[in-house]
């Protein structure tokens, strides 16, 4: 099969399925695979940004995805602990893995106590992981919480206009001297805009890509250009590929940056070309 053009042409019914899904109508028969292929398909809850807690929760649930990663809207920083924990336990009776958290900023501080407040969120909200936006200037402290608490960080990159960590390779040339429980979440939107080869970017990357956002745009160049995933520009095939061959265990997180007051048609055409894609890689 020639992926590249027949990009959503092998969905079928699959995907007419799950859009059954994303409206509340539940599909004859259907059943869609939590990890097609050994990949963690999950969602970045930035996804759901406009709406509360509980509403994310049940749009989470009709897009059928096992994992997530909770932005701090859905589980704020700086609530009382015992606040922070409650909301947690909402997402695990929910069914939710919860993989990670974040994006959580910490750029604002330098010191050791300027940071903890950020990894006390993460030890009430239980998280494994963090992806976070630290600084050059305050990693060695990231570095002492990191060991502390036993929590991973992930650093996101961000981009051309990001004068910390714009590109994979950034991040990497400082984790690669840091704890072991110090790696990347790779954006695969925000490196394409730097001109980085992202699929021989995730080869380089090895044990130290932690996560995944993953997004689709109709210019690799223009961050305007976002789209649902496989109506752009990114070989998704390609991507998936080079995950399966490294054993990457980490989660590949949709993050769906448009239409978000009313995001779910565009996320669960999203997901289902995900699912469509790994569905024929398995079965070649």
């Amino acid at each position: 099969m020639n992926f590249e053009t027949s990009r959503r042409g092998f969905l079928g019914a699959a995907a007419g399925a799950a859009g059954l899904s994303a409206i509340g109508a539940t599909p004859a028969s259907a059943v869609v695979e939590p990890e097609p292929w050994g990949m963690k398909l999950g969602v970045a809850t930035y996804s759901l940004r406009e709406f509360d807690r509980h509403t994310a929760i049940e749009m989470l649930k009709k897009l059928q995805v096992k994992y997530v990663s909770i932005k701090d809207i859905h589980l704020k920083i700086g609530a009382p602990p015992a606040e922070t924990a409650a909301g947690r336990a909402e997402f695990d009776a929910a069914g939710f893995i919860v993989t990670s958290g974040g994006n959580v900023d910490m750029t604002k501080g330098v010191t050791v106590d300027d940071l903890r407040k950020q990894f006390e969120y993460a030890k009430a909200a239980r998280l494994p992981m963090m992806v976070c936006a630290p600084t050059h200037e305050n990693m060695k402290a990231v570095e002492t919480l990191v060991k502390e608490y036993n929590i991973r960080i992930a650093i996101h990159n961000h981009g051309p206009e990001d004068k910390n960590f714009p590109t994979p390779q950034s991040v990497l040339e400082v984790v690669r001297k840091l704890d072991k429980r110090c790696g990347l979440c790779m954006d695969i939107g925000h490196s394409a805009r730097t001109g980085i080869d992202v699929v021989k970017t995730i080869g380089e990357a090895g044990d130290r890509l932690f996560d995944m956002h993953v997004k689709d745009l109709r210019d690799l160049k223009d961050k305007d250009s976002q789209c649902d995933i496989g109506d752009g520009a990114f070989s998704f095939p390609a991507i998936f590929k080079q995950l399966k061959k490294m054993g990457y265990t980490g989660c590949v997180n949709m993050e769906y940056e448009i239409n978000a007051k009313d995001p779910m048609m565009g996320m669960q055409r999203s997901l289902s070309y995900e699912r469509g894609v790994l569905a024929a890689l398995a079965a070649a």
